[in-house]
C-alpha cells in the first residue's frame, strides 16, 4: 500500500473529458455518477476512520462520528468536461477549433456539467460548489487570496469544490492551457496532500500501451525515471487538450511543490484511492515553496522582459531585495501594472518573475534614477519599487 496515499486528508483529483463524455459529444451520465460515487465513498471512509466522538460532544449527522478539522477527509475535484458536454447540445460534431465557439460550447457544457455533479454527489449527502478560474485569479496578489479563501470556506462547510478553467472568458494570454496543468497548480494552492490524475489510460508507460514491449512504470522518484519515456498528445476521442505529456508537465509541478501523485484510468479510482499500486505513482521531489510565488513560477506566462545590470541582478538572486528603477537597463514588451514580466541578465537569461508596479510606457523615463530622485521630481507615489520583492520569484 502507498502510505502517502491513505494517509492523505486534502486530495485534489482532476478527471479528463474523456473519462466523463461521449466521443461523439455530450456528458456520459453512467461515468459522472460513478465518479462521483467513489469520491463520496472516499470521504464518507474518512469520517468513518475518525476518532469517537466525545461525550457530550453534539453529532454532526445522523449515525456519523463527529470529525474535527485535523480528521476530516477534504476534497477538491478539477473536472475537464465542459466544452465536450457542450458539444452535442449545440450540433458541432467536434471540439471547436477557434476561441469564440470553444467559449459558447463552455458556457453550454459547464452548466450540465456542474448539474450533473452536483445531483451525483447530493445523492450522498454532499453539496458541490463551482469554482471557475483564470490565470489573473491566482496571480494578481488580492485575486489569489480570494480564490484561497474561497476554496478554503467551501470547505471548511463540507463541500466539495469542482474547479474548471473559465473557459467562457478566457483568452490565449490567460488560459492555464490545460486542465493537468491547472489541477497541479490548484493542489498547490490548497496545499494538498496528494494530486490524483484520472486518464482514460491506466498508468505511464514507456511509450504506446499498444505496441508489444511497451513497460508500465509503476514508481518515478526523478527525471531519471522518465528518460525512457516517449509521451503522447490528445487521445483518439479528440474531446480533450492534453495527453500524457500534460499529466507528466503536471506531476513535475505538483512534486516539485512537495506533493506526490498518482496517474492512471478513470474506473481504477477506488483502488487508486485505497493506496493499492495501481497506476504510476510520482514521488515528491522537495520540500513546499510559497504557494502564490508557484503559481507565479508555473502559471503565468510574461508579458514582457525588463532587463537589470550586474549590481540589480546580484540584488535580487543573492540578497532577495526588491527591483528598484535605478537597476533597469531596458523594457521590452506591452504590460500594464500588476502583470507578470521577466527579470533578465546582460546575457538575456530569466533570473526572476515579478508583478510589476508600472505600466510598460511609464518606466523608460524611470530607468537609472533612484526612487527618492523620483519621488522629489514627480510625486511621493514614485517612491515605490519596480517589482516588490514579495511579488518575485527566482527562475535560477
Amino acid at each position: 500500500m502507498r502510505e502517502a496515499v491513505t494517509t492523505a486528508r486534502r486530495i485534489v483529483v482532476k478527471v479528463g473529458s474523456s473519462s466523463l463524455t461521449t466521443a461523439a459529444g455530450g456528458l456520459d451520465a453512467a461515468r459522472v455518477d460513478a465518479l462521483a460515487d467513489v469520491l463520496a465513498g472516499w470521504l464518507a471512509d474518512g469520517a468513518a476512520d475518525a476518532p469517537p466522538a466525545e461525550a457530550g460532544a453534539r453529532p454532526s449527522g445522523a449515525g456519523r462520528k463527529r470529525v474535527g478539522p485535523a480528521d476530516r477527509r477534504e476534497l477538491v475535484l478539477v473536472s475537464s468536461g465542459a466544452i465536450a458536454a457542450g458539444l452535442a447540445p449545440l450540433g458541432l460534431a467536434a471540439r471547436p477549433r477557434d476561441l469564440a465557439t470553444q467559449q459558447a460550447a463552455a458556457s453550454v457544457g459547464q452548466g450540465l456539467l456542474i448539474g450533473r455533479y452536483s445531483a451525483g454527489f447530493a445523492r450522498h449527502g454532499r453539496t458541490v460548489g463551482q469554482v471557475l478560474l483564470t490565470v489573473d485569479d491566482v496571480t494578481r496578489r488580492a485575486h489569489y487570496r480570494n480564490a484561497y479563501r474561497t476554496l478554503r470556506k467551501l470547505l471548511d462547510l463540507g463541500a466539495v469544490p469542482i474547479v474548471n478553467e473559465n473557459d467562457t472568458v478566457a483568452t490565449d494570454e490567460i488560459r492555464f492551457g490545460d486542465n493537468d496543468r491547472l489541477a497541479a497548480l490548484v493542489a498547490a494552492l490548497v496545499h494538498a496532500d496528494l494530486l490524483v490524475l484520472l486518464s482514460d489510460v491506466d498508468a505511464l508507460y514507456t511509450g504506446d500501451p499498444a505496441r508489444p514491449g511497451t513497460v508500465r512504470i509503476e514508481e518515478v522518484r526523478d527525471e531519471q525515471d522518465l528518460a525512457q519515456v516517449a509521451v503522447g498528445r490528445a487521445g483518439r476521442a479528440g474531446v480533450g487538450t492534453g495527453g500524457m505529456v500534460t499529466k507528466v508537465e503536471a506531476a513535475r509541478i505538483a512534486t516539485g511543490f512537495g506533493i506526490p501523485v498518482v496517474l492512471t484510468a478513470a474506473p481504477l479510482a477506488p483502488e487508486a484511492l485505497a493506496g493499492e499500486p495501481v497506476g504510476t505513482f510520482f514521488h515528491r521531489v522537495r520540500q513546499r515553496p510559497a504557494a502564490r510565488l508557484f503559481w507565479l513560477a508555473h502559471a503565468t506566462s510574461p508579458r514582457g522582459r525588463l532587463h537589470l545590470d550586474p549590481g540589480a541582478v546580484q540584488a535580487v538572486v543573492a540578497r532577495r531585495k526588491s527591483l528598484l528603477p535605478a537597476g533597469i537597463t531596458a523594457v521590452d514588451g506591452t504590460f500594464t501594472a500588476g502583470d507578470p514580466v521577466d527579470l533578465v541578465d546582460d546575457a538575456g537569461a530569466a533570473v526572476a518573475r515579478g508583478l510589476v508596479n508600472y505600466d510598460a510606457v511609464e518606466l523608460p523615463g524611470l530607468l537609472g534614477r533612484s526612487t527618492s530622485e523620483l519621488a522629489a521630481a514627480l510625486g511621493p507615489g514614485y517612491e515605490r519599487e519596480v517589482v516588490h520583492r514579495d511579488d518575485l520569484v527566482l527562475l535560477v
